[in-house]
């Protein structure tokens, strides 16, 4: 008997999926992995356009939803949850309703495998530090039968933080900007990770045409996409063209070969 792979991905704002993941999902799902997402804000402190960010928070967040679910369509995303928590202020929710609430997600898809920021939050963003918190929490929290017993346990058998490196942080900036932000009057940038501490490459090569077209399903935040237009074809392959992650924990895998496949190890 087959039993089919499946892939949850635990996010912060609507366009991680795309920027960040999406050349993993939209692999993954032409594979035959049941890819889900669990997206945690609506993005609704986002830009709106050219309007930037003088429109309704609550109408941004709902234009946003609606293109992050376009977007997932496009990468092949079997079903989208959102938490409807607050954007920019994820840090401050109670952490156990969090942490129940992608529980919740994880013990209902059953993931194999789960996939999220890690904890430098890419450019040290609070909410995509979160994130990271929260779901490594979580995937503990789902595996334990005594976390709220009315639902059936269930323990991911590996769990991956994304790990741009240098080279993709150079290629990522070139093309939009610098990344930076000021958070408690600290600035933070793009926090690169070693070569050595990536435990997994996948090859996505071949998926960057999917996921530059699910990144133009986020029109609203097309003001700050548009020089992506103009990008050589190597220029979009250095960006989409593979993805690599740390290997947190897993149960069926190890060592310090460079994994090609986030399901190694799995039978």
């Amino acid at each position: 008997m087959t039993t089919t792979r499946r892939l949850l991905a635990v996010l912060a704002h609507p366009d991680d999926e795309s920027l960040g993941f999406g050349g993993t999902l939209a692999r993954c799902a032409a594979e035959g992995v049941e890819t889900y997402l669990v997206t945690a804000t609506r993005g609704e402190r986002g830009r709106y356009g050219k309007l930037g960010k003088t429109v309704d928070p609550a109408v941004v967040g709902e234009a946003r939803e609606a293109e992050l679910r376009a977007a997932a369509r496009v990468l092949g995303i079997r079903e989208v949850g959102v938490l409807g928590f607050p954007d920019g202020g994820l840090d401050g929710v109670d952490p156990r309703i969090a942490i129940s609430h992608i529980v919740s997600q994880i013990r209902k898809v059953r993931p194999d495998v789960v996939v999220t920021f890690g904890p430098e939050g890419a450019y040290g963003h609070p909410d995509h530090i979160a994130i990271s918190q929260l779901t490594t929490a979580a995937c503990v929290c789902a595996g334990d039968a005594w976390y709220e017993p009315g639902a059936r346990a269930h323990r991911a058998a590996k769990l991956y933080y994304l790990a741009w490196t240098r080279e993709q942080w150079d290629a990522y900036q070139e093309a939009f900007k610098k990344l930076v932000s000021v958070v408690d009057g600290v600035e933070r940038q793009a926090t690169p990770w070693p070569d050595w501490a990536v435990t997994t490459e996948i090859d996505t090569a071949q998926y960057w045409p999917v996921v530059w077209k699910a990144i133009q399903c986020h029109e609203t935040q097309m003001a700050m996409y548009e020089r992506l237009d103009q990008l050589t074809e190597q220029h979009h392959r250095a960006l989409w063209g593979s993805q690599k992650f740390y290997r947190v924990y897993s149960t069926v895998n190890g060592g310090r070969g460079i994994e090609a496949n986030i399901f190694a190890g799995i039978r």
